[in-house]
């Protein structure tokens, strides 16, 4: 089977995060198929493994790719098209998974190179905690020298042949904020009477968008108040997301939420709970592999793409915080249009790119 093939088996059958019981079933198949050693991990996900010949093979190179699904009714009507109700692969998982299956098959069938390589289908991207803790939790890796973990993301804001990096700080840390106002309800006309929990949330609202900035970001999109035109209610409660781009700032700035919801209390006399759900971490690329890798990138005839830190959310964060990583953006052309919607539909094309560097990439560092 052929990475193009891979794909669209992928993207007619896709499922959400960690129900990829068949998706997990295929690729261990395809790979058990090629020879290919592997293993579950993380439940629904894949932990394929290849030992090269040479070297020390306690050295080694993780290549991570997602392979869940978004429940979207897709709209794309082409003839692979999803098969699964109201469940598509809009956000190209299923590209990353054909492209890290094609890599895996082309070093398994000549595996001359030094160290191990271990190809990571990771399930439970698309939700929090995300499967990239999970997989870590398993400690896979606890015996080996972790050269670098690779991953990459289809980008359509980038031409194919375009692959986009980021040294450093790359992507944010993200974490759902649900807060509760409890006050005195009542008739809407009698203000003497309430505590009105819908002021005193709609005060903290904009007290905690004042904390938007280059380096955080912080939106309230959910808002409930049962009320009616002339009801006030006794409770309003909210839910949001907060990003940052560091560990500390997003300390500090859930220390500050807190400080605005006990000023909220003492203004208007009522309850706040606030309730921060932890998210992924901040996607931090190690700064000297992200350097060799775009040189690399442009010996082989790619474009290289100077990409800003942008305030999007992936557990590859997670690997981040514990190894030499890198994640760099494949270009799928605009053509491809938004990720997350009905019609989107990256060019294939991009899978020989993507494929091709990958393997470029892993073969340079496990030769370093």
């Amino acid at each position: 089977m052929d990475t193009k093939q891979f794909r669209r088996e992928l993207h007619r059958y896709p499922e959400l995060s960690f129900e990829e019981h068949r998706t997990a079933a295929f690729i261990a198949e395809q790979l058990t198929a090629l020879g290919i050693e592997n293993r579950p991990i993380a439940t629904t996900g894949v932990l394929a493994r290849i030992e090269g010949k040479r070297g020390n093979l306690k050295r080694c190179v993780v290549l991570r790719a997602d392979i869940d699904a978004l429940p979207i009714c897709e709209k794309t009507g082409v003839e692979w098209a999803s098969a699964v109700e109201g469940v598509m692969h809009g956000c190209g998982h299923d590209c990353h998974a054909a492209v890290l299956y094609g890599v895996l098959k082309r070093l398994n069938e000549n595996p001359d190179f030094e160290g191990t390589l271990f190809g990571v289908f990771q399930p439970g991207e698309e939700c929090n905690p995300g499967g990239a803790k999970f997989v870590l939790e398993e400690d896979p890796f606890k015996d080996y020298d972790v050269a670098a973990v690779i991953g990459e993301h289809v980008d359509a804001d980038l031409e194919v042949g375009e692959i986009g990096f980021c040294p450093g700080k790359f992507m944010a840390s993200t974490d759902e904020i649900h807060f509760t106002v409890e006050g005195v309800g009542g008739h809407a006309a009698m203000r003497s009477r309430i505590k009105d929990s819908v002021v005193a949330a709609a005060d903290m609202i904009m007290r905690l968008n004042a904390f938007n900035s280059d380096d955080c970001v912080l939106s309230i999109g959910r808002v409930i108040a049962e009320g009616a035109t002339n009801v006030i209610p006794d409770k309003t409660s909210c839910q949001g997301t907060m990003r940052t781009f560091s560990e500390k700032l997003r300390a500090r700035v859930k220390d500050m939420i807190a400080n605005v919801a006990e000023e909220i209390e003492y203004k208007y006399d009522v309850e706040v709970a606030v309730d921060i759900r932890h998210g992924y971490p901040c996607v931090e690329n190690n700064v000297q592999l992200t350097y060799e890798a775009m040189l690399l990138a442009e010996s082989r005839g790619f474009k290289v793409k100077d990409l800003e830190m942008r305030p999007t959310a992936e557990d590859f964060g997670y690997y981040t915080q514990i190894y030499p990583s890198l994640f760099y953006r494949l270009g799928v052309g605009q053509a491809a249009g938004r990720s997350h919607t009905a019609m989107f539909l990256p060019d294939e094309k991009a899978l020989d790119v993507g494929e091709e560097f990958m393997y470029q990439l892993a073969l340079s560092i496990l030769n370093k």
